[in-house]
Parts: structure tokens; sequence; C-alpha cells
């Protein structure tokens, strides 16, 4: 029970607890607008790095167009949320407008999941990155070249902001939409369909031998993914006073990738655990290193990466990873006191055991062959002791 629990609830309860103290520090202490903002950034990281996870770890296609469909959320749900509030002269920081935000920016990054799913469904590995990193290019060049009417153009979308002494409530948000996203996806991939999208993974020739539509499953998870990044387009928008095209361009894709890479391709509590750390570590690398360091930063992550991927690969540490990870330590934290799996070894006395055969019993058997009729031989067994 506990190992079922670990396995399928445990990344729900972390979340919801962290959830709930952080809430409770908001409310009964003042809270420093750079610790909200900073878990606000982790949510959008979060839910973004599972959604990719879902693409790349599960259905083994590379995308590097992720921040284009975030950046549709962004300036459509933005936007929409500007012409509410304008219209019906509503608050900024108004919750209902976020959640009718929220919706349209998943709609509209769906919508654009569909287009370009049609399109990659025939081309695989690097043909397929190409076209999602122009896909993302494509949309970023568009809304920086928008006027100023519409989407605000180079200088970027004013967005309806919460202020920095509401993050706090946006961050909560973000944790619940966590918790949507997880649900959403964990319960998919456990489904039949979710072992179809599997199976395309491993091998899609034998998964198309097998009846698997393997067109309808690709575009289902391109569909998902690209409506999760929009609402975290909606959530980034949501932070920021001003919407800038060149905050989503492929440099932002590779980031996401490098987070899914480091918390394990088809992890998902790695990309939950890889997306908080990076977050944290990126805003302090940015207050640190400023001005001319500021371009040593992307050479620590480049490293980082280099040093993952050999510690994954490499066959003389095989034994080490397989001995220390965090799989291993969880067995052992949430290890139950008896394992009806592993049978004892009988430490029962001979002699006192009556369903065992006596040692001083030996059965012997006897051949008897009556040759008086036919060839036909009657076998005969008699058991005694000798």
């Amino acid at each position: 029970m506990m190992r079922r629990f670990t396995k399928n609830y445990l990344n729900y309860t972390i979340i919801t607890l962290v959830m709930v103290v952080f809430a409770i520090m908001a409310l009964a202490t003042p809270m420093k607008d750079s610790t909200a903002f900073l878990f606000q950034k982790i949510t959008v990281a979060v839910i973004l790095a599972v959604s990719l996870n879902f693409v790349v770890g599960f259905l083994g296609e590379l995308s590097l167009g992720h921040a284009g469909f975030m950046s549709i959320g962004a300036y459509l749900g933005g936007k929409l949320s500007l012409v509410i509030i304008t219209a019906f002269g509503l608050e900024n920081n108004n919750i209902l407008v976020l959640i009718v935000a929220l919706i349209v920016g998943a709609l509209c990054a769906a919508a654009c999941g569909v287009v370009v799913g049609f399109a990659a469904l025939r081309l695989r590995g690097d043909y397929l990155a190409i076209v999602t990193l122009a896909f993302g290019e494509i949309v970023r060049v568009i809304f920086t070249n928008s006027s100023d009417s519409s989407f605000g153009g180079a200088l970027g979308l004013k967005s309806p902001s919460f202020s920095k002494r509401e993050m706090y409530i946006l961050a909560i948000i973000g944790f619940l939409l966590i918790l949507f996203t997880l649900f959403v996806i964990q319960n998919l991939l456990k489904s039949k369909t979710g072992r179809a999208i599997t199976a395309i993974r491993d091998n899609e020739i034998a998964a198309k031998a097998m009846g698997i539509d393997v067109t309808k499953h690709k575009l289902m998870v391109f569909v998902i993914a690209a409506a999760f990044a929009g609402i975290a387009g909606v959530l980034f928008s949501y932070s920021k006073p001003l919407v800038e095209a060149k905050s989503f361009g492929y440099n932002y894709s590779i980031e996401i990738l490098i987070i899914v890479v480091l918390g394990g391709i088809g992890s998902i509590n790695g990309s939950i655990i890889s997306a908080t750390l990076i977050t944290i570590l990126n805003e302090k690398l940015t207050v640190y290193m400023t001005g001319d360091n500021a371009v040593y930063k992307d050479l620590f992550y480049a490293i980082i990466l280099v040093l993952v991927v050999i510690y994954n690969n490499a066959p003389g540490l095989k034994n080490f990873r397989e001995k220390y990870n965090f799989k291993n330590l969880f067995a052992k934290i949430f290890k139950p006191k008896h394992d009806p799996s592993k049978i004892k070894d009988d430490a029962a006395k001979w002699d006192v055991v009556p369903t065992k055969i006596q040692m001083d019993e030996v059965l012997s058997t006897d051949m008897v062959i009556d040759n008086t009729g036919d060839n036909n031989a009657d076998i005969g067994e008699r058991g005694g002791n000798k």
C-alpha cells in the first residue's frame, strides 16, 4: 500500500504541502516580493517542463517550439484580459478574468498545436526539431512586428499583471495549476491511451502493426502539451508588466528542454525537481552574474548538461547509478515491514514436521513385466521399507 501511494500520490502530497505552507507564510508574515515572484516562476517552469516531457519523454519526439506555444498563451490570454478589464471596468487582479484568460490561452495554444502536429506527423528526430523550432521563431517574429494597437509590437504588450504585493496569489494559483497538470498527464499515462503512447515511443512500426492509430495519438500529445504551455504563458504574462516577444526565443525553448533532460527524460517527478532547482539557480546566478559576467551563466548550464549526460551514459558509473538513486532511496524509506514476494528459508526440523517424509523411509519401485499373452506390459508400483 505504501509503495503504491509513493508511486501515485507522493508528488501531489508534496506539492499540496508546499502550497499550504507557502499560503500560511504569505498570510501570517509579510513575504518578500522576490520570494513570491520566485515561487511564481517555479510554478511556470514546472508546468512547462512536465508538458514538454510528455512530448519528449513519453512520445519520444523532439520539440523545440515550446516557447512558441507559451507566447501564444501569453499574448492572446493577456490581450483578452485587457479587453475584458477595460470593457467592464474591473481590477487587474480579478480572479475570474484570469480564469477566462487561462482557458482562452490554452485553447489558442492547443489550436496551434493541431496545426504543428499535422505538419510534423511525418517527421521525426532532427527534422521535427527543426520544424518546431521554426514555428517558435515564426510566432516570435509575428508578435514582434505587430502593430502597437494589437499586440504592442517590439515594445511589448501591456499585461494586466498582479502587483508585487499580490504575487503570492498568483503563485498559489500556479500551484493549483501544477496539480491539475499532473492530474491530467499522469492519469492519461496510466490509461490505455498512455500505454499506446509509450508503445509508439518504443517502436512505432510495432505499434502500427498492433492497430494503434499513431496519427491520432501523436496529435493528441502535441495538443495537450501545447495547451499546458499556453496556460504557463498566461501565468507568465500576469507576472510581468510588459510581455515582450524576445522573452520567447529559441534559447528559452532549449532551456526548458535542458530542464527535462536534467530531470530525466520520461520522469515526471524528475521534471518537477529539475524545474525547481534550475529556476532557483537561475535567479541566484542572475543576481551574482551581472554585466560582462552574465555570459558565464549559459556556460554554467552547458557544463551541468554535459556532466549529467556523462553520468547517465558512462558505463563505468552503471553500478553507482543503480545503487545510489532516488528510487532506491525512497524504497529504503518506505520499505514495508514484510515483503510477501520474498520466501524465507524453511528452518524447520525434519524430525518434528509430520508432513515431511521420514528420512529412514526409502521408496523403491519394482517393475513386473507379464509376457504371457501379448507384448503389453503391466507396471506395478510397490513401496516398502528397507
